[in-house]
């Protein structure tokens, strides 16, 4: 039966090859986006993987010797910023010969020497010197490898000091060895849930592209096959049949899948996923993986075939008496109220934090339910339409669907999940960033920040601070506003309110320069207050809650004179200024100074990346979705010529044909959007609340949201009608021949 069943599929007749084409298309589209979803998935474990260099932790260098027996080194990593983009800093100092060397290096540099990352070493060849080159003294001494970076877009330098130079450092430590543990990313957790999410919303589309690939015709081919049970074969060995042609298609389209994937593989070294790049040769699925593939879909292929062939097992008259499928319930939609009921009521009580297990089993109902009440849905409105319409072609469409929902609904549930998840992202991200944007109504955006106090040091000394006002005097259009540090900082009493205390001074004619912040009484020359709470905040959406920091009821102080400098806000509109005074600044911070707009994007760029990620599953399931309506559509003519063509003889315009194959397609593919749609706004609203603590509210998603779900329906529109030339053909009259 083998050997019948591979006859049949690949010398059945015109019918069958093209029936056997169009399966390999179909399962070489889903095989190629699976594995390109295993291949980046494969290239963030092993980055995350990597050796962390960076999570090196030594001893504080008080009291370090250097001398000839010691085989350690002082080093200080902190991070900088250019242009919004973190640059990951190590600066070293040897203590003997055998200095702990971190990986992707042959050898630390020496005093007056560095190593640049790729990316950075472009960067400092194309950027003015003295708004990035100029924060590294030295010449550079080689490239740092692989080994050491996280992608080939990762800004790094290790600079080689001298000793002293390391040691007065803050934050400074002697190291004797590097660490050798896997990389701790506190966001790994975040993305590993992403690439479940993603797997979650893939796996259903190329499920059911694989399904409706194998179907392909299914009526026709259960009709041969009852009429083999007829002549005398048995239900298994119809089954072996059934199964051979079906595996048969989905063998030869996983490799053609799998020579797909190695055509668009250089393509996906491009992917953003995690903000930047990943190194190309990590971006390949394991061979175990290849062969689970290959492995997999003939057997899913074959199953489902079985299953589409239960009528047939009945009786060898199964396929041509066909039953009515029951109609859909209720109850199908039950899992998507509960859904939505528990994610926007218990999960968020009291605006507490969420708790985990109610929006796992949340979010899975919403899921699960958007899948099972499609159907039902599908078929209330195709009932409704076959109300209200006076069209023909409406009215045919309508009834068919409504005869069998779970066929129509079939081909674009896949759509369903994909855009739900890209739907709730696409209204999350874009109201976080507003909020986070607009705090103080966008006027601190262009605002530098820069704080030099640090443990057992109040800031810095009075001639470094007139030096360095000397020189932020030369910039033009920069407003400066130094914060002092009170020498009474252990006699302040504690405020009755349980707000911080004030430990800092600001002038009132330099505050005059920065109005959001607040005004000083009448005739005040300073006052004291928590401004460093400003220059600490990590999230510009809880500055609106501390805002103004100086009010009418501020404690005057009499005179600056004396205080050392704590921090300092500037501010200037020109990018380039904010490079030269963040140079200028390099020098005296321990962390790198940042304005308000790099602190708020900095926030953002895990919802940003979040988003990208879900708009890139649509983006994948609307290709896999688009060529499960080729095969549908395909399919659907194949199995329907016998009637089509009698109700064109019977005097039916063929534009009333292709307005019932286009109405059978794009009702439920609008209907399963909209539903998705509506059911992501209805998550993304709570979330908001969450996330976005105050002062952002449910956006409209962005352009892109819009360009890939609008493009998606409007190219599966297009490929429904595309299929119109093969209903014109497949209905000639002259053709009016059956079997």
């Amino acid at each position: 039966m083998i050997l019948l069943g591979l006859r049949l599929s690949l010398r059945g007749g015109r019918e069958a090859a093209a029936r056997l084409a169009l399966i390999v298309a179909g399962v070489a589209v889903g095989v190629a986006v699976l594995l390109a979803t295993l291949s980046l998935f494969n290239a963030f474990q092993a980055t995350n993987d990597r050796l962390c260099w960076e999570c090196t932790r030594g001893t504080a260098p008080n009291g370090w010797a250097l001398d000839a027996t010691n085989d350690g080194a002082l080093w200080n990593r902190h991070e900088d910023y250019y242009a919004g983009r973190m640059i990951q800093r190590l600066d070293v100092a040897a203590l003997g010969g055998r200095a702990p060397v971190i990986p992707g290096l042959s050898r630390m540099p020496g005093p007056g020497q560095y190593f640049a990352s790729p990316a950075l070493a472009r960067l400092l060849d194309s950027a003015p010197r003295e708004q990035l080159a100029d924060r590294f003294p030295g010449t550079r001494a080689g490239l740092i490898g692989q080994a050491a970076l996280s992608g080939p877009d990762e800004l790094a330098i290790v600079v080689g000091l001298t000793p002293g130079q390391v040691a007065a450092m803050p934050g400074a430590q002697q190291v004797d060895t590097v660490a050798t543990e896997p990389t701790v990313d506190g966001n790994a957790d975040v993305y590993r849930f992403g690439f479940v999410v993603a797997a979650i919303g893939l796996i259903v589309p190329l499920l059911v592209l694989v399904g409706t690939a194998t179907r392909l015709a299914a009526t026709r081919r259960e009709t041969r096959l009852a009429a083999i049970r007829l002549v005398g074969a048995t239900s298994r060995q119809v089954n072996v049949l059934a199964a051979v042609d079906a595996a048969l298609g989905a063998l030869l389209g996983a490799l053609a899948g799998l020579a797909l994937f190695q055509v668009v593989r250089p393509a996906l070294a491009g992917a953003r996923i995690t903000g930047g790049r990943f190194f190309p040769e990590l971006i390949t699925p394991y061979p175990w993986q290849y062969a689970a593939v290959l492995a997999c879909v003939p057997v899913v292929a074959a199953g489902v075939a079985l299953w589409s062939l239960r009528r047939v097992r009945i009786s060898p008259l199964g396929a041509a008496r066909k039953a009515v499928p029951p109609s859909p319930r209720a109850w199908r939609v039950i899992p998507l109220l509960a859904g939505l009921g528990l994610f926007a009521g218990p999960v968020w009580r009291n605006g507490k934090e969420p708790d985990a297990l109610l929006s796992g089993a949340g979010l899975a109902l919403i899921m699960v339910g958007l899948v099972l009440a499609g159907p039902w849905l599908t078929m209330r409105a195709a009932r409704l339409a076959a109300r209200l319409t006076r069209s023909a072609a409406t009215l045919l469409a309508a009834q068919r669907m409504a005869a069998d929902p779970k066929a129509a609904f079939r081909a674009v549930s896949g759509l369903v999940l994909a855009v739900f998840i890209g739907t709730v992202m696409a209204g999350l991200v874009p109201a976080v960033l507003s909020g986070q944007r607009a705090v103080a109504d966008g006027a601190l955006n262009h605002v530098l920040r820069a704080q030099f106090a640090r443990p057992g040091v109040t800031g810095l000394s009075q001639r470094v601070q007139a030096d360095l006002f000397a020189r932020l005097r030369r910039f033009p259009g920069v407003d400066v506003l130094p914060i002092y540090a009170r020498k009474d900082q252990e006699n302040i009493p504690m405020p009755p309110d349980d707000s911080p205390p004030a430990t800092t001074v600001i002038e009132c004619a330099s505050l005059a320069r920065f109005p959001v912040l607040g005004r000083c009484p009448s005739a005040a020359h300073a006052v004291a207050g928590s401004f460093y709470r400003v220059v600490n905040v990590d999230n510009p959406l809880t500055i609106d809650k501390i805002l103004p920091l100086a009010g009418p009821a501020s404690e005057s102080v009499s005179t600056t004179t004396g205080l050392d400098l704590e921090s300092i806000l500037i501010s200037t509109t020109d990018t380039a200024t904010v490079e030269r005074i963040r140079t200028l600044l390099a020098a005296h911070t321990a962390e790198a100074p940042m304005t308000f707009a790099e602190v708020a994007q900095a926030r953002a760029t895990l919802y940003t990346q979040g988003e990208n990620v879900a708009l890139a599953i649509v983006a994948l399931t609307l290709i896999v979705g688009g060529c499960s309506l080729v095969v549908a559509v395909g399919g659907g003519l194949v199995e329907r010529r016998q009637p089509f063509t009698l109700l064109r003889l019977a005097g039916t315009p063929i534009r009333t044909l292709a307005g019932v194959v286009l109405l059978e397609s794009a009702l439920p593919l609008v209907l399963s959007a909209v539903l998705a749609a509506g059911a992501g706004f209805g998550v993304a609203e709570p979330l908001i609340d969450q996330l976005a603590m105050k002062g952002a509210s449910l956006a409209m998603p962005g352009p892109v949201y819009f360009a890939t779900v609008g493009g998606g329906l409007a190219a599966s529109l297009l490929v429904i009608l595309m299929g119109m030339p093969l209903l014109r053909q497949l209905t000639a009259p002259d053709n009016a021949r059956f079997e």
